[in-house]
């Protein structure tokens, strides 16, 4: 035994939009026993398994168009307008569980929108809230994950500038600061989830206080690959694991304090299992 001292992050471990999303599936599915998801409920494999196993279907949507008199939820991501347009040709029951802050967010954009404003989203392309940000412009405007994919010399002399809710701050300030410096007028909005940017600091002050990190998140989550960053640019020795099969034994040495922590779409009970394995080492 290496007599491991291991800490769970309390900070750690999904946003409330995620929470309002599951609570609402759980209560159709104690009631009905199973009811459709359009898209991973959340990007966690090992949550989505468990809800799965209570009745959860997940569909594309391909499979929605087939789907007729039904129940679908919609989870925190948000959707394309074209979705809810679906649903009312289908007679569809749409249980709506998008975040409150990405529908404020799709409404921004869609004022801006109407008003004929040169629309750029800094996100990650073809993730489930960029596509239902750009529903709210026809699929106009420009999605960036960097700014290398932009040729400045050919940007609009002003743009209006938003990011997805689960991006970096610090990247979101730095481009906009370079748009500037390149003599670009840039009305630029702030639209980043604060309990998502606040977990970085959360997470600097965690990371910094053990000697080894573990940090839980399903390989699909854009958020799990921020904040892990966070932790292995402020603790070099932080391990990334979407399941407790995947940790090893040797990253540990005998006394070791690990420090145990996750993204918003990461379930407590997961972190939980990988304490528990880890103090079996």
């Amino acid at each position: 035994m290496l007599n491991l001292q291991v800490t769970i992050d309390t900070n750690s471990g999904f946003c409330f939009g995620v929470v309002y999303a599951i609570e609402m599936a759980e209560d159709i599915l104690d009631e009905q026993g199973y009811l459709y998801c359009l898209g991973d409920i959340v990007h966690n494999d090992e949550e989505v398994k468990r809800l799965e196993n209570k009745g959860l279907k997940i569909i594309t949507h391909t499979d929605l168009a087939q789907l007729h008199n039904e129940k679908v939820l919609i989870r925190a991501h948000g959707e394309p307008p074209s979705t809810y347009q679906l649903a009312l040709q289908n007679n569809l029951e749409l249980i709506d569980a998008s975040c409150p802050v990405v529908l404020k967010l799709q409404n921004r954009i869609k004022n801006s929108y109407d008003k004929k404003d040169n629309i750029y989203i800094y996100g990650k392309h073809g993730h489930a809230e960029v596509i239902g940000l750009l529903g709210q412009t026809d699929n106009k405007a420009v999605v960036f994950q960097d700014l290398e994919e932009l040729d400045l010399t050919t940007l609009p002399k002003h743009i209006t500038l938003y990011s997805q809710t689960t991006k970096s701050t610090d990247k979101f300030y730095q481009i906009t600061e370079k748009l500037s410096n390149s003599g670009i007028e840039v009305d630029a909005n702030d639209t980043i989830c604060r309990q998502v940017s606040n977990r970085d600091k959360e997470l600097r002050n965690f990371a910094n206080k053990f000697d080894k990190i573990v940090f839980v998140s399903g390989s699909k989550s854009s958020n799990g690959k921020v904040l892990y960053n966070v932790c292995k640019d402020t603790n070099p020795h932080t391990y990334f694991i979407s399941n407790i099969a995947e940790l090893k034994k040797d990253w540990f040495s005998a006394g070791n304090s690990v420090g145990i922590c996750g993204a918003t779409s990461t379930p407590m009970w997961l972190m939980e299992q990988v304490r528990d394995k880890v103090l079996t080492f």
